[in-house]
């Protein structure tokens, strides 16, 4: 019964200890030089188009959960009459 988890051990360390590391170029340099560029721009959205594409989410989720709660608000304070 142990021989099975030993082989599975055995196979785990193998594999992990002989994959080869891959070699990850250090781009702080980069984003950093962007990132404190003077192009008047707000650093949340300095990022790129997606940076944009969140922020515009962010936002409207922001202003429609806003309503939502006043709306709820409005009905909890001012309740239909049946």
């Amino acid at each position: 019964m142990y021989r099975h988890v030993f082989g599975l051990q055995q196979v785990a360390r193998r594999s992990i200890s002989s994959s080869a590391r891959r070699e990850m170029k250090n781009r702080v340099p980069e984003k950093q030089k962007l990132f404190q560029e003077d192009n008047g721009l707000p650093v949340h959205l300095k990022g790129g188009p997606a940076d944009a594409l969140l922020y515009r989410a962010t936002m409207t989720l922001t202003v429609f959960g806003t309503g939502y709660v006043l709306y709820e608000l409005w009905n909890a304070a001012y309740p239909k009459k049946n």
